[in-house]
């Protein structure tokens, strides 16, 4: 089966500050990784196609991944950053290079749990939608509230959940967190990846057992056709590598039809990105 990885990223430390980077326990992923650094694995995995998304609020690194994906045979779109805020955004998404899909902002660095309710925001989300694009949700479980207010108040607007926003794992805690993704699930309008899982789990002890309550959450509350798979490499070197998280996925999706985990593994990036 060939598949789409919905959600990867590439970034050079020699081109700007990955401050993000900085703690003692991003050390083992503080280098530059590039399209070819991911090609082998991907290929190995069969994935034929990919989403490059954003790392930086800067709109620089967009255009350079809108130039890597139209050099790359890989690359089937890019979820970039604009300023959501600014008066102008519109303009700014207008002027972009072609290849973009979607808009990602850092909601999860956001110390404002309303952040994605503010008028401004809200302007900024009516742009994205206008300019036919869908939106990231990068969120943290406390701020599920605002994106069910915002996913209901955007009916036009597709959103997608990165990372089932990030639930406690680690901790093997379900609430508060999975009764939120099921209200967020209930806008027809959202979508969710079913990525980061191996990191927020134990980095070092997880097991695909440890990572099934959530996924089966998701796939219960968006159904296969609303879910798709993502890598999230390199982040995901932390704690598993390529073939790993693919083989993890495989193992949470094979309850599945096959029609279902062709939706998984491809179909549901197509729809929800306008591949």
């Amino acid at each position: 089966m060939s598949r789409i990885d919905a959600h990867h990223h590439v970034w050079d430390l020699s081109a700007r500050p990955h401050g993000w980077l900085d703690s003692a326990k991003m050390a083992p992923v503080r280098r530059t990784y590039t399209l070819d650094d991911l090609a082998g694995p991907a290929a190995a995995a069969g994935v034929t196609r990919t989403v490059l998304v954003q790392v930086l609020a800067d709109l620089a690194e967009t255009r350079e991944f809108l130039n890597l994906a139209a050099r790359s045979e890989l690359v089937a779109g890019v979820v970039g950053w604009v300023d959501l805020t600014a008066p102008d955004v519109a303009d700014t998404l207008a002027a972009l290079p072609s290849g973009l899909v979607g808009v990602r902002h850092g909601v999860q660095s956001e110390p404002d749990p309303g952040w994605l309710s503010r008028p401004d925001v809200r302007r900024g989300l009516a742009a994205v939608a206008a300019a036919g694009l869908s939106y990231d949700l990068l969120t943290l479980p406390h701020q599920l509230p605002a994106a069910v207010e915002t996913v209901r108040a955007l009916p036009e607007l597709t959103f997608v959940l990165d990372h089932l926003s990030k639930p406690p794992i680690a901790a093997g805690e379900l609430e508060p967190w999975r009764s939120r993704i099921l209200e967020l699930a209930a806008g027809p309008n959202v979508y969710c990846k079913l990525s980061g899982l191996v990191t927020e789990a134990d980095w070092g002890s997880w097991r695909t057992a440890d990572l099934r309550p959530y996924a089966e959450t998701v796939l219960e509350a968006f159904g296969p056709e609303r879910v798709m798979f993502g890598s999230d490499w390199p982040v995901c070197l932390l704690a598993a590598e390529y073939d790993q998280v693919v083989t993890a996925a495989d193992e949470l999706c094979a309850g599945l039809s096959d029609g279902e985990r062709s939706e998984v593994f491809a179909g549901t990036a197509r729809r929800a990105y306008r591949l």
